[in-house]
């Protein structure tokens, strides 16, 4: 969006695709030098762009602010982002939603993960559709592309933690936890 650009002056559905735009553009420069960790080095950004794919053209939603703050959801966590940034550019709703779902990399890796399994049934409705659409991504790209590190074992650890944070958020999104359940039983 350019300095000139009224955002005000727009339509409310160009708005939203603008606020879209404007996150993707955001992680990408933000991710720009990362990379994931499978076989081929994929671009990080692929990633939250999956995430923002698999709530809108998956299961079909049509909020936004969850849609941005899934785009958004890393940025803080592996990136020099900020949440006081993030609310300046997207406002105080995505700047909530990015640090509900944000690890504290101050901790270690499996007090983080079980801070994930107790925090994700207590979290928003949005926060809580993000954390699926991550985990959903998460498990479909470790089935397909795992790192070339990373064992048998070691993914399945990783599937059935994911299906316990999962498992904490029954009942609230039955499109999405559908999908997780069939990247979940294609698994290796």
């Amino acid at each position: 969006m350019t300095a000139s650009t009224n955002p005000a002056s727009l339509t409310p559905s160009f708005r939203d695709l603008a606020r879209v735009v404007d996150a993707l553009a955001f992680a990408a420069e933000k991710h720009r030098l990362q990379r994931r960790k499978d076989r081929e080095a994929t671009p990080y950004i692929n990633h939250p762009i999956e995430l923002a794919s698999i709530l809108v053209t998956e299961a079909r939603l049509d909020d936004v602010t969850v849609v941005v703050a899934a785009i958004l959801h890393d940025t803080v966590e592996d990136t020099e982002a900020t949440l006081e940034e993030i609310g300046a550019r997207f406002g105080e709703e995505v700047r909530a939603l990015v640090a509900e779902v944000t690890d504290d990399k101050a901790l270690a890796k499996e007090e983080r993960k079980l801070r994930q399994e107790e925090h994700a049934p207590h979290a928003s409705f949005g926060a809580q559709r993000v954390k699926l659409a991550d985990k959903i991504a998460n498990v479909r790209d470790l089935a397909r592309r795992p790192p070339a590190n990373w064992d048998l074992a070691r993914r399945q650890a990783y599937f059935d933690w994911a299906k316990r944070v999962v498992d904490g958020l029954r009942g609230r999104h039955p499109e999405l936890e559908a999908l997780f359940d069939a990247a979940y039983a294609a698994r290796p």
